[in-house]
Order: structure tokens, then sequence, then C-alpha cells
């Protein structure tokens, strides 16, 4: 099903927040809390990450499970970021596209997640995946439904939508084609973040000048707060709103 976290704040080491806690991301590769469906997040892992004056984020991406590789553990330890973004995958398809399909997907200065799944993708999205242009469906990193799912967000980007409408608006359509994807949205920039809880757990944290958008805590502070479902989330160093998003029918 898959697992994400978004960081804006102070910079700190990756591992701070992806390996350290209790709950961090490694542990939820095998031991998540509040996932509805699948038990394991095996099927490759992904960071990207921002470093001061530079807007376009690096990514380090591997199809293995996140506990088996120890450079990611020497790296984490190391780099300091005061934005990043990482998540774990269990793959709708075990083994579709290996490392391409592992997020964060990238474009520019955006880092991408999808938390969920879309059942048979590459038919219920086919109309949907028609408005983008040739040369946007061959610059696809894989044959996922993640993939397309940013396929469709980048698209709505570039053409000047705001980052918390690009994820609604994709959102509402795919969820009218396919009334039971799992849709789940994590997006940043750097300097904001905006996130969809539907039909998966999503939790956010701020405060002190930070804040962490994640599938679920990485620790027990009691400031961790649900979002409920069916919402938008944005977010930025300062301030986090949440708006409902209804139903497609709706």
């Amino acid at each position: 099903m898959c697992r994400h976290i978004a960081y804006l704040g102070e910079p700190v080491a990756l591992g701070e927040l992806l390996v350290r806690p209790p709950h961090a991301l490694l542990r939820q590769s095998w031991e998540p809390r509040t996932q509805d469906s699948g038990v394991v997040n095996a099927d490759g892992f992904g960071v990207g990450w921002y470093a001061e004056g530079d807007p376009v984020p690096a990514r380090y991406r591997r199809v293995g499970p996140i506990w088996g590789d120890f450079s990611f553990a020497d790296l984490a330890r190391v780099v300091r970021s005061g934005a990043f973004l990482g998540a774990v995958r269990g793959a709708t398809l075990p083994g579709a596209d290996g490392e391409a399909a592992a997020a964060p997907f990238t474009a520019g200065p955006w880092l991408f997640s999808h938390n969920g799944s879309v059942e048979r993708w590459s038919d219920s999205l086919a109309e949907l995946a028609s408005v983008l242009p040739a040369q946007e469906l061959l610059q696809l990193e894989a044959r996922t439904d993640s993939a397309l799912l940013w396929g469709l967000v980048l698209h709505r980007l570039r053409a000047g939508d705001a980052p918390g409408a690009a994820l609604a608006d994709t959102v509402r359509e795919v969820a009218a084609a396919v009334p039971g994807a799992r849709l789940n949205l994590l997006l940043t920039d750097g300097a904001q973040i905006a996130a969809t809880a539907w039909r998966n757990s999503l939790w956010y944290l701020s405060g002190h000048d930070r804040v962490v958008v994640a599938s679920e805590p990485y620790d027990d502070d009691p400031h961790w707060r649900e979002v409920p479902e069916r919402t938008l989330v944005t977010a930025d160093r300062s301030d986090v709103v949440l708006i409902p998003l209804k139903e497609p029918s709706a």
C-alpha cells in the first residue's frame, strides 16, 4: 500500500525522522500501525531532499526494502535538509518497473508520492490519461498507477494550478472514474506541502516553525492530529489548512 512523509522546518538529518523515531518510516516498512491495506512495504523506497540554495531536489531510490540498504542508513545519518519527502512502497503489482516505480517521483522543484491503489488503472484511467500530450506520457517514470497519477497532477501544475487544486481535482476525477480508488497523494516543492486523505490514514504535526505530514505518526507525541477522511491538506512552516473534499457524485 505504501507509507510516506514530508517535512518542512529547520535542517535536520534525514534519519532523525525517517530512521530514529520508534515508529519511523523504517519501521513502517514492516510494521505500520494505521495502514488499511497490506501489512509490509518492502517493494522499494525512496527519499528526496532539498539542499540550501538549490530548488531542484536530490533523490535516492532503491527497489529493495529500506531495512536492507546499509548505504541509506549511512546517508540518512549525515545528510541534512530543511525539506524532504520519503516513502516506502507496498506494490500494487509486485516487481512492476523496479526502482523507477519507487516514490518520490519528481519534475523540476516537485516531489510526489502516492499511498494507495487504482484498480485496473491502465484501463480505468485511459480516458483521463488521454488529456496528456504524447510527450508527457512518454516521460512517465514507470508503468504504474502512481506514475500515471503523478503525470495527471504534473499536467495541472504545468498549466498553472496551485498545488492543492492540482491534487484535489486529480483525486476527484480519478475517484469518479474508479470509485474504490485509494488516493492519498503527497506533494512538496520544498516550501509548501499539499496532501490528500482519501481512503487511508493521514496525520500532521506542526509547531516551532516546522510541519510534518505523514501517513502515520512516527512517535507518540500527543500533538499529532489525524486528518479527516476526504480532506485536502495544505501547509507551510507556519500554517496548516484542512479543506473537505466532496464525493464526486456530490
